[in-house]
């Protein structure tokens, strides 16, 4: 597996690349800041009150399936389809996806984006954090938008759902990444939704996002990011499947394996909302 260059257009970009970039026609950028509940924090709000300049606020919750009691599943190809060219994003356009976090939500909508046959799209390394502490510019105003047509073909493979991870524990050829912090991953601390069962999937191995980034919230450079799945004892020769509690943080490992050249890999969508709410499940702890 080759490293990965600092900027690839496809995975990972830096501030600097981004202001070099930030005037071309074609390149459109995405807020796609979103918070746990927990915090209080309103990302619409936070988007209107500072974004880069050009940006469009992509909405994790609202552009997802609501046929599904899951929060925030993948949408339906026509949704985001719809919401997109709504957006002004669409064919021929260079898309880099930043949140107020660093690195958190934004590998989410990078993996949606993948999941729609969309490639030349990047997540901003180290996010709105970064540009500002850097004293680049932001904005307060909206962004104007024209509809851009959008041609989708969705990437199958890069999604898994139950039947399909409980038949990969089972067999366990492939890996099963969890992103969540050790203690949630052992069943020591009580998930923060209500009503799901504390643990983890049987034969799945425990990497917390947190481990794959720097201090400042960047992702760490290919060769540490290999060490750090090694180190969890991960074996890089087989597929993965990424987990986490609802499908968020498990979009950082598959941008991460993706970063290292690892191509066979998928996202357990339902993730630990889904598994932990069934009690005919198997989990493991510890």
């Amino acid at each position: 597996m080759t490293p990965a260059p600092q900027d690839d257009p496809k995975t990972l970009v830096s501030t600097e690349w981004l202001a070099q970039h930030i005037n071309d026609p074609d390149l459109r950028i995405i807020d796609a800041s979103w918070h746990m509940e927990a915090t209080g924090r309103d990302a619409k709000a936070e988007y209107a009150a500072a974004h880069i300049p050009g940006a469009r606020f992509f909405d994790i919750d609202d552009i997802s399936d609501h046929r599904s009691e899951l929060p925030h599943m993948a949408p339906p190809v026509e949704k985001f389809i719809s919401r997109m060219r709504a957006m002004g994003v669409g064919d021929g356009h260079q898309v880099v996806i930043y949140d107020t976090s660093g690195l958190f939500s934004a590998a989410r909508v990078w993996w949606t984006f993948r999941l729609m046959g969309k490639m030349d799209v990047a997540v901003l390394d180290g996010g709105l954090p970064k540009w500002q502490a850097e004293g680049r510019e932001i904005e307060d105003m909206p962004t104007m938008v024209r509809d851009r047509h959008i041609t989708v073909q969705r990437q199958s493979g890069l999604v898994k759902d139950v039947t399909q991870v409980a038949q990969a524990s089972k067999l366990a050829e492939t890996e099963i990444i969890d992103a969540r912090a050790a203690n949630r991953f052992k069943g020591e601390a009580a998930e923060p939704r209500p009503g799901l069962r504390a643990g983890h999937i049987p034969n799945s191995k425990n990497l917390p996002f947190a481990n794959l980034l720097n201090a400042n919230g960047t992702m760490k450079a290919p060769d540490a990011l290999k060490s750090a799945f090694t180190a969890a004892g991960i074996d890089l020769s087989k597929p993965a499947i990424t987990t986490c509690g609802s499908g968020i943080t498990a979009a950082i490992l598959s941008l991460a394996l993706e970063r290292i050249g690892h191509r066979n890999h998928s996202l357990y969508d339902g993730s630990w909302t889904e598994w932990g709410m069934f009690e005919d499940l198997p989990l493991a702890k510890g």
